[in-house]
Parts: structure tokens; C-alpha cells; sequence
């Protein structure tokens, strides 16, 4: 069943307040970060850029494939961050469908089905420019024709706290992803999802979600995994108004859902 596609009201925009505290979390963070890091081919270590990859990262895939959510889902979302590089490949060779985006949500929703990948290819697909080469690009329709449902979605992330909330690069991709998602049906309140993170990316202090913030309720990092009570996903969709400048124009799959939603008026 389609959610709603235009929220009934529309909350006023972030407040200059509201984004100076989510900016002086990311810095904090990422500069303890770039001591783990590891630098992007394109963007070095420009975190406003790309969720970079860390050191450990592998000891936390480790930790995440091993949770129930992970093996009970025959599909999950994985996006297309640094860090998640392993746990794509992992996804593959453990026969699970992977829907992902790339560049930004551009470029559009992607699977990458393992009955279609040659075996000796998965390392390759679960790689940004490889997964265009193997993978199969996907339209909303495409996905609503599947008829999917889907249990577990990962991320990256700039800086999590222990209630699940969590500040990425600051453009809003994951949100827009799941309120996508949310939108088809593809994802509702029982879907789980998860962050993977590096120990020093996860704090104590009480961080100030959005309506439109998408929280976790599973924080993996390379030594722990967290837990969160109560969370509770966005239900809004796509607040149109609060979409940040050109990101309409930008982004196919938003201009498909806006004609969805038009179709449905």
C-alpha cells in the first residue's frame, strides 16, 4: 500500500541555530576521525564529500552481518558510503539482493541482484564504478513492480549518538532515501536501520533530530554494538518546500515521485 506523497503540513525550515549544532558536532568529529580515516581516491579527506572508510571497518561488518535483521533479510539497502564497501560484497556472497543509490541519489536507485553477477565479479559490483557496469539501474516504477519489502537498510555516517541519532555530510541523502522508500512502501516502521561507524564517531551527548532525520536503531562499530529502544522513523515523506536548492532538478527519482504524487491528486 503507497504512503501518502505530499505531507499534509510542512514544518518551517532548519533554524540557524539547529544547523550551527549539527556543524560544530561534524567538526568535532571529523577531526578526531581523519586520524582513522581512510582518504577517498576524489575527495581525500574532505568529509563534506563522501562517509569515509576507517580503519576497523572490517571487525564491524563482522559484527553487523551476524545480527538477525542482517540474516533474516533477502534484500536490503545498503548505501553507497565508503565504509560499507565489504558489507556490500558480504551481502552478494551471502545471496541477498542489494538496492543502493550512487552519487548522491543522481544517478538513481541500482540493484544488484547475485543470480545475475558472476561470482568472480561481486568484489567489482559492490564498488561504486563497478556496480554501473554490473548492477542494474532501476526506476521507482521498477521498484513498486518488484514488490518488495524490505527488512534492513545500512548507512554511513558523519557523527551518531547512543539514541540513534545521527548528523551525516549534511546534504540529507539517507533521509531522502528513506522518505523514498517510505513513500512506495518499500519501508515502513519494522524495517531496521542500521549504522555502521567507527567507535569515535558515536557520542554521549544529546543530538536535536529534524522531523525528516531518519534514526537508527542499530549502531555497529569495530568493538560494539548499540541497541536503541523506541525509535521512531520519519512517517512525512518528502517535505518538497525544505529540499535543499536545485536538489528537485538534481535528483531523477524525486522528479518521478513528484509525478507520482501529482498523478494521485
Amino acid at each position: 500500500m503507497h504512503r501518502q506523497m505530499l505531507p499534509e503540513s510542512i514544518p518551517g525550515s532548519m533554524t540557524s541555530s539547529r544547523a550551527e549544532e549539527k556543524l560544530d558536532v561534524r567538526r568535532r568529529v571529523w577531526k578526531t576521525l581523519r586520524t582513522v580515516a581512510r582518504p577517498d581516491s576524489r575527495f581525500h579527506f574532505d568529509f563534506t564529500s563522501f562517509i569515509t572508510d576507517f580503519e576497523g571497518s572490517d571487525r564491524a561488518t563482522a559484527r553487523l552481518v551476524e545480527l538477525s535483521s542482517y540474516k533474516n533479510s533477502t534484500v536490503v539497502f545498503i548505501t553507497p558510503d565508503n565504509c560499507l564497501e565489504e558489507l556490500r560484497l558480504r551481502a552478494l556472497r551471502d545471496g541477498k539482493t542489494v538496492l543502493m543509490t550512487t552519487y548522491g541519489i543522481r544517478r538513481g536507485f541500482w540493484e544488484l541482484d547475485p543470480v545475475k553477477i558472476e561470482e568472480s565479479q561481486y568484489a567489482n559490483a559492490a564498488m561504486l564504478d563497478g556496480m554501473e557496469r554490473l548492477g542494474t539501474p532501476l526506476s521507482l516504477a521498477d521498484i513498486l513492480a518488484k514488490r518488495w519489502h524490505i527488512p534492513f537498510m545500512v548507512t554511513g555516517t558523519g557523527a551518531i549518538n547512543t539514541r540513534g541519532v545521527r548528523f551525516g555530510k549534511g546534504h540529507g541523502f539517507f533521509d531522502l532515501e528513506w522518505a523514498i522508500l517510505y513513500t512506495l512502501g518499500v519501508v515502513d516502521q519494522t524495517t531496521v536501520a542500521a549504522a555502521i561507524v567507527h567507535d569515535c564517531q558515536v557520542l554521549e551527548e544529546e543530538l536535536h533530530p529534524e522531523e525528516f532525520d531518519t534514526l537508527c536503531e542499530v549502531v555497529v562499530t569495530p568493538t560494539r554494538v548499540l541497541h536503541v529502544p523506541d525509535v521512531q522513523k520519519p512517517t512525512c515523506g518528502v517535505l518538497w518546500p525544505l529540499l535543499q536548492p536545485n536538489m528537485l532538478e538534481r535528483i531523477p527519482p524525486l522528479q518521478e515521485l513528484k509525478a507520482m504524487s501529482l498523478q494521485k491528486l
